[in-house]
């Protein structure tokens, strides 16, 4: 990969320069200052096409094919982009780890010929899982400790709170009452009565949240229902006599939403590495060849364009000269 140093220049040099490159397109992508030549994602594409399961997806759609090899080496400046900017480093030792983690039990030449029939290669694979953990360690950064998730906890207290509620499907009337008369009696019990009917149509556990959107066809009933009590009702979608059971509004205590705070902590911190990864890629400026595809508005390529082979507008050397020249 060649790397070249971004210099100003006039407009009119840069309008020269380009005019006179035109004729020789050799560049398929800029990422910043590095630059993915035609040559390279040739050979990148020869080398995956000497497996045959990776040959036979690739001969179905040649040009789609190219494109998302062209893809994984822009992701690999881009990812490479980011962790210089964060200074983060991933070892091989780590990128080994992960991948023996991911394939576990299953034989690992059975998992690569999988893969290499979605055109994916071995080298493929490791340079994705790397970029995986270039980013978990990213995300790391954002990671709350145990303090600041206190201090989540406390902030969202009121919004954590929720109605807990339960549904289990007695096979008929009489069963279904005497589950109800169980809850009633005992509410901590439900786990455990919930066991004794398990099926798609009960839930194992009481749940905290909106039941229009868990049991929409029950949400009614249960948001009308008294803490501590529920109702029987026949319902044949689910294939036997519902018992919906409210144990009213709940404030979760900080452990029981433990696992809440860490799920919405570990998206913000998704979210924020999504963010810095979008600002490195405004900032290095990516252009693909239009021969290839464009990139949509999430980062990804995509065909696009009328197939004309353009020279890309990339940084000139500190002689005035363009790339390709």
């Amino acid at each position: 990969m060649t790397r070249a140093p971004r210099v100003v220049a006039a407009a009119i040099l840069l309008a020269l320069a380009l005019s006179a490159c035109r004729s020789s397109p050799d560049v398929a992508a800029y990422v910043g200052d590095a630059r993915v030549t035609v040559a390279e994602l040739e050979r990148a594409v020869d080398e995956r096409l000497r497996d045959d399961d990776i040959a036979q997806f690739a001969a179905a759609d040649p040009a789609g094919y190219t494109r998302q090899v062209l893809g994984y080496l822009v992701d690999r400046e881009l990812v490479a982009a980011v962790a210089e900017k964060y200074d983060v480093a991933v070892g091989d030792d780590a990128v080994q780890a992960r991948i023996e983690e991911l394939i576990g039990d299953q034989d690992a030449d059975d998992a690569y010929a999988e893969l290499a029939q979605q055109g994916i290669s071995r080298a493929d694979v490791t340079e994705n899982i790397r970029q995986q953990l270039v980013l978990a360690e990213l995300g790391e950064i954002e990671a709350p400790d145990e303090e600041e998730l206190r201090e989540r906890y406390d902030e969202m207290r009121d919004d954590l709170a929720g109605l807990e509620f339960g549904v289990i499907t007695a096979p008929d009337q009489a069963q279904a009452e005497a589950v109800l008369a169980e809850l009633t009696a005992d509410p901590a019990a439900y786990p455990a009565v919930a066991a004794r009917y398990e099926g798609s149509a009960t839930l194992p556990e009481l749940v905290r949240g909106d039941p229009g959107e868990i049991v929409p066809v029950l949400a009614e009933q249960l948001e009308a229902a008294p803490p501590g009590s529920g109702f029987v009702q026949p319902l044949e979608a689910a294939g036997g006599v519902v018992v919906g059971f409210s144990n009213g509004e709940v404030t979760p205590s900080f452990e029981q939403a433990r696992p809440e705070l860490e799920a919405q902590a570990e998206a913000d911190a998704q979210e924020e590495v999504a963010a810095r990864v979008a600002e490195v890629r405004d900032d290095v400026d990516v252009r693909v060849n239009p021969r290839y595809g464009v990139l949509d508005d999430d980062g990804q390529l995509v065909p696009g364009g009328d197939g004309v082979v353009e020279l890309l507008d990339g940084p000139e050397d500190a002689s005035g000269s363009a790339p390709g020249d």
